[in-house]
């Protein structure tokens, strides 16, 4: 169906498929929100930090527009990482700031390369700015396809966004691979919004003070356990930083989010801690999962991990544990046929898990 009013590329979008959210899912299933586990969008299972809970009970500045700026988390964000201040923005999630960097350098028609199997977004949003979608797919371990890419740069790709780690198998980047991809005329993008799970691999962020290709986006969503505030952030050269400023919603980040973040910034040390916590059961997670003949998990960087299904049915298996109140992600898409992925969660959350999947076992 055509509307005379609608732009006739959006008609044909395949749009994001995001979580249904927690509350919804409840009425659904008709189990009360607190037995629900929930590892399927690969939220901070500890929640915000207790400076950001503070910050935001004493939030006074409610009722004022927040600083088009975000000066004072700037800042904040610029000792933390080293970075200088002029070179960092802040967004409404990195989601905001993947879309403004299409809209900033990115005219209808023009190609972006993008590697899947990798987080939908990057797609989903250039179907929304008019891109033509070169698509260079990652090999069956994941890794990037460099022949392809380059071809692909060859045939007018301008941008290229590359997870790393990626989502959804959680797997990094060979840093030989990423600056051979840095020597070809194209802007990276790399989203980061997973490398605090990949220490001691190194983030790229420092590099865009001496690369004018390379911008580098972060989130608050993953570690900071800011993920229904919406806030992220990026380090980019300083003529896209500027010109980005210019193109921006003026009061895109809210006082709330800001808050939260200098709180998560604040709080450094029990957010690592944490982050400590989960790394740990990652890996007990991972042990356990290498125990269950009909899962094949692959190694992973993130605060996650993909398996293929390899007996039954991946979305069974999916419907079979939603109604044992564990939320997990399921894929059957080209690349990800037959997976599933589990969010990492508390111990008692590992624990249940594997006990349902032992049950579930075909």
């Amino acid at each position: 169906m055509r509307d005379k009013y609608i732009r006739d590329h959006i008609m044909s979008i395949k749009p994001y498929e995001p979580i249904v959210p927690l509350d919804v899912l409840s009425d659904q299933l008709g189990i009360p929100i607190g037995e629900l586990i929930k590892l399927d969008a690969n939220e901070n299972p500890y929640g915000m930090p207790p400076a950001s809970i503070r910050r935001l009970a004493d939030l006074s500045f409610g009722h004022i527009y927040p600083d088009p700026e975000s000066r004072y988390l700037r800042q904040s964000l610029s000792a933390y990482s080293g970075v200088p201040y002029e070179n960092i923005l802040v967004g409404a999630g990195a989601d905001e700031l993947i879309d403004l960097i299409m809209r900033l350098t990115m005219a209808p028609g023009d190609k972006m390369i993008n590697c899947p199997p990798t987080f939908g977004f990057y797609d989903a949003d250039a179907q929304v700015n008019n891109l033509e979608i070169l698509e260079v797919r990652r090999k069956s371990d994941f890794s990037l396809d460099l022949p392809g890419i380059e071809k692909a740069v060859s045939e007018g790709g301008k941008l290229i966004f590359l997870a790393n780690p990626n989502n959804p198998d959680g797997g990094v980047i060979n840093p030989e691979d990423l600056v051979k991809i840095l020597s070809l005329p194209i802007l990276v993008v790399l989203d980061e919004a997973y490398i605090e799970f990949a220490s001691p691999y190194q983030s790229l962020a420092p590099e865009v003070l001496n690369r004018d290709n390379l911008v580098v986006l972060r989130t608050f969503s993953k570690w900071g356990g800011l993920a229904g505030l919406r806030l992220g952030y990026g380090f980019f050269p300083l003529p896209l930083a500027i010109a980005i400023m210019k193109i921006k919603q003026p009061y895109n980040v809210s006082v709330a989010a800001a808050e939260a973040g200098l709180g998560v910034l604040e709080d450094r040390l029990i957010v690592n801690k944490r982050l400590g916590l989960i790394i740990w059961e990652r890996e007990k997670l991972m042990a356990g999962l290498n125990q269950l003949d009909y899962l094949v998990p692959y190694p992973s960087r993130a605060n996650f991990i993909l398996c293929k299904v390899l007996e039954g049915s991946a979305r069974k298996l999916k419907e079979d544990l939603t109604q044992r109140g564990i939320l997990i992600r399921y894929f059957n898409k080209p690349g990800l046929e037959d997976h599933v992925r589990f969010s990492i969660g508390k111990p008692e959350d590992t624990e249940r898990l594997l006990a349902a999947l032992e049950v579930l076992r075909p």
